[in-house]
């Protein structure tokens, strides 16, 4: 097993030595087991790990410095107090700009982040009739249609019949248009009363998409979180001038004191 083991050890130091240094770049490692680990190369090459002879450099105010060798960028990216990052290690030569890189990856994660907040997909919803309803029930199924449209989402509007009903499919169609006609402010039928099955079913689409109402919701939200903001600083100097008055009246009496003596 020893034998087996040292031998293993050197026929991996000779490929190293064989292969090209390219292949064991950050980008891929390679083990002696034969194995490839990758490593994170979402991240841009930055600084020292920037393996190119010269690069196309842009400044930390985004002015075109021109090619230089990589050895002239490092010390201009060093003088600036700034990191050397590979934003286009595609072209010829590579393109690097000298900019704070912790920076630049907040900020991009805040991008990223606000995409995803921003991004919704629409969902079905399902609201379910008897032929025979009571207005009620009929009132319970229309609000919550009607929540269901002003969130973006799309109402499946579904009339469930049951023995003799089936032979009256012309009723279910005349409560579905009704129920159509109720919430025709807040969403538009895709698709009329079809038979399904012992069903009937029809679709009602919201007049805003479900990345509109939640771009709408977030904005109500950063609003009143200014306004409450703006109110707390408005109490806090408030209290500031409070506390001042007594210090400032006691003043002013010491003052006409003086004075009168």
């Amino acid at each position: 097993m020893r034998i087996a083991r040292h031998r293993k050890v050197r026929v991996c130091a000779l490929a190293r030595e064989r292969v090209p240094e390219l292949l064991f770049s950050e980008k891929q490692h390679f083990t002696c087991d034969g194995k490839s680990k990758e490593s994170r190369i979402s991240d841009p090459r930055t600084n020292d790990r920037i393996r190119v002879p010269e690069v196309r450099l842009i400044g930390p105010n985004g002015e075109q410095v021109g090619v230089v060798s990589i050895d002239a960028a490092l010390r201009l990216a060093a003088e600036a107090d700034l990191d050397l990052v590979e934003v286009a290690p595609q072209s010829k030569p590579p393109v690097a700009k000298i900019m704070d890189f912790g920076k630049y990856k907040y900020e991009a994660a805040q991008k990223a982040k606000e995409a995803r907040r921003n991004q919704a997909n629409t969902v079905l919803k399902e609201v379910r009739f008897r032929l025979k309803i009571d207005d009620h029930d009929y009132e319970t199924k229309k609000k919550q249609a009607v929540s269901f449209l002003n969130g973006g989402d799309k109402v499946k509007a579904m009339i469930l019949f049951r023995g003799r009903e089936q032979s009256r499919p012309e009723q279910g169609v005349r409560l579905l248009q009704k129920f159509a006609e109720d919430i025709a402010e807040f969403g538009t039928v895709e698709h009329t009363p079809t038979i399904d099955g012992r069903n009937m079913v029809m679709v009602i689409g919201p007049l805003k998409s479900k990345s509109e109402v939640k771009a709408e919701q977030n904005a109500k939200r950063d609003a009143a979180k200014a306004v409450a903001k703006a109110g707390r600083v408005t109490k806090a100097e408030g209290e500031t001038e409070t506390s001042d008055a007594p210090a400032a009246s006691a003043k002013k009496t010491t003052q006409q004191g003086e004075k009168d003596a």
